[in-house]
């Protein structure tokens, strides 16, 4: 049982109203995280806007939803976790892919320094080290795609926080949790 009223798109008018158009339209439904955002329209733009933009961006959807099913696993998302994981399998990922995502590994040494510095910027909340960094430049990544992994960590964190603090029921299949908080 949510601890938010889980906005009904129907009953919404202006901005809001065609966001959430916008989101059905994406999904083939409106995800009750984006009904419980709505109750604000700015967050509900900031969340809206940052998937847009962030869904565009260079490094890729695959990896965003790898990204996005390692923090939801840390933080014990249960939401995130099974909607990323089914976003992650259209984006082109295997349920293997996902599942070694979730627990922060990869077979791509690429992904895997993605996935090794997003946990440590959640594990040890961006207090990380100048080789952190270098890091992900020696694993191929440009400043610009360092700042937008960056950028899916802290849409993913916020996303976590709504549904585990408003407890937003999941309407996605479920995956199981593998980490503890």
């Amino acid at each position: 049982m949510s601890r938010i009223n889980l906005v009904d798109p129907s009953q919404t008018t202006g901005s809001t109203a065609q966001q959430l158009a916008q989101i059905k339209d994406a999904f083939g439904m409106v995800p009750n995280m984006f009904k419980a955002a709505a109750n604000s329209p700015a967050a509900l733009s900031s969340m809206w806007g940052s998937f847009a933009a962030l869904g565009s961006g260079r490094i890729g959807a695959k990896l965003g939803e790898q990204i996005a099913v390692a923090i939801a696993d840390r933080n014990n998302c249960n939401y995130c976790l099974a909607a990323h994981t089914g976003l992650g399998r259209k984006a082109g990922a295997s349920s293997s892919e996902m599942a070694e995502a979730q627990a922060g590994r990869s077979a791509d040494p690429r992904i895997a320094a993605a996935l090794a510095f997003a946990i440590k910027l959640v594990e040890n909340r961006a207090d990380i080290a100048a080789a952190d960094v270098d890091a992900l430049r020696e694993a191929g990544f440009d400043d610009g795609e360092v700042v937008e992994i960056i950028a899916h960590v802290a849409l993913n964190l916020f996303t976590n926080y709504l549904n585990v603090a408003l407890d937003v029921p999941v309407d996605f299949p479920g995956v199981k949790l593998t980490r503890a908080a």
